[in-house]
């Protein structure tokens, strides 16, 4: 069993009348964005560290208690007597931000580990392990380390101690990657740079998605579009839900033979609700995601086709129909062999609309859907020979 341990117990440093675990985050706070790094690890319990419960603690824990069982402690003794015996804990220091791929490096089984850095690059708020090395907020646990920690003097603090106790005995330590800082990895308890911290973290989640598009389109839009919502507070189900009507806008412009307008309207409203699934991504909010996949391949799939019926009508052929199904067909089963693993230049659902656009707005639309289904079907090929090496 996996459960997490997340420390929530210093006052921000620009606020001192609030918690840092508490300070804005990813349109939650930062001790439920913690909490969805450890659920999404498989964490099923989880225990938060406290000294003083305020209103805004409250609220966060009972958000995150929807979700998973959460239990507040305020010892390491509270921490032994709540944990499962066997539990593998994952420890995140207070005030810490972190991306899913760090967590989940300590998500493994092992022995005790410590997530380290050299002191020479350690970040602020990192506390030393020795002369060479400091602690990058992150530490995988048994349960029995709690009660080792529960026989010191209960006015030592809880976090330091532990700690003290992974790093006097025999613990594996990883290496924090590099790239960690870019990626807004980082002990952060002031308000203003959390915010910073924030739009780094926005920034990784999408340049971690495989695809071309992503990483050269959706990036930058994110990157300018995305903090200012965030800081509004505006609902991923609002902005999922003005692209999915941009998109039936331009559906319904293809029905009417408008096909560069409904083209641009739907890959519009694909990007839109693209941005939304990376927003449900930041806070959480893993089903909205899933249903946006959907909805961006269905809409992807129906403007293929519309436009195909529209090229065969004017064009007397079955052509434009032909090769908007076989678009569809070859789209819809790449997605399924690339589920787990996706190569840089493979085609997705949010490029074929703009590749029809392209090819419709110089007024050759068959030309389009079979350079589409020509790149579906390539990436298709490249999927199946990686599944082949792999089995």
């Amino acid at each position: 069993m996996l459960a997490g341990l997340i420390f929530a117990t210093d006052d921000a440093d620009d606020r001192p009348d609030k918690l840092a675990a508490t300070l804005p985050f990813g349109g939650g706070t930062l001790l439920e964005y913690q909490a969805r790094l450890l659920i999404a690890a498989g964490a099923a319990q989880l225990l938060v560290a406290v000294t003083r419960l305020t209103p805004e603690l409250i609220g966060a824990v009972n958000r995150i208690g929807g979700r998973v069982p959460v239990d507040v402690v305020r010892s390491a003794t509270e921490a032994a007597d709540k944990a499962h015996p066997l539990a593998r804990i994952i420890v995140v220091a207070d005030g810490l931000v972190s991306t899913n791929a760090i967590v989940d490096m300590l998500a493994d089984e092992g022995d005790d580990a410590l997530l380290v850095t050299s002191q020479g690059d350690a970040l602020p708020g990192f506390e030393r392990v020795d002369a060479n090395s400091a602690w990058a907020g992150l530490a995988r646990i048994g349960a029995r380390r709690l009660d080792d920690v529960a026989r010191f003097p209960a006015d030592y603090d809880f976090q330091s101690t532990l700690l003290r106790v992974l790093a006097q005995g025999r613990t594996l330590r990883i290496a924090l990657p590099a790239s960690a800082a870019r990626e807004g990895h980082g002990i952060q308890r002031d308000s203003r740079a959390l915010a910073d911290r924030s739009r780094a973290v926005l920034s990784s989640i999408v340049t971690s998605r495989p695809g071309w598009f992503d990483r050269l389109v959706l990036a930058p839009l994110a990157r300018w579009t995305l903090p200012s919502l965030v800081s509004r507070a505006v609902p991923s189900a609002v902005l999922a839900g003005a692209g999915a009507i941009v998109a039936l806008a331009g559906l319904v412009g293809l029905v009417l033979d408008l096909p560069v307008t409904g083209l641009a309207l739907v890959e519009g409203g694909i990007v839109a609700m693209a941005l939304a699934a990376v927003l449900g991504a930041l806070r959480g909010e893993g089903r909205l995601a899933k249903v946006q996949g959907w909805a961006i391949g269905g809409a992807s799939a129906l403007a293929a086709l519309l436009l195909g019926r529209m090229a065969s009508i004017e064009a007397m052929t079955a052509t434009g129909w032909t090769l908007a199904i076989g678009l569809v067909v070859a789209g819809t089963l790449l997605e399924r062999a690339a589920r787990h693993r996706r190569s840089l230049w493979w085609a997705s659902a949010l490029v074929y609309p703009l590749v029809l656009l392209c090819f419709t707005a110089a007024g050759h639309p068959l030309i389009g859907l079979a350079v589409a289904a020509a790149y579906a079907s390539a990436s298709l090929a490249a999927a199946i020979e990686r599944l082949t090496a792999e089995s």
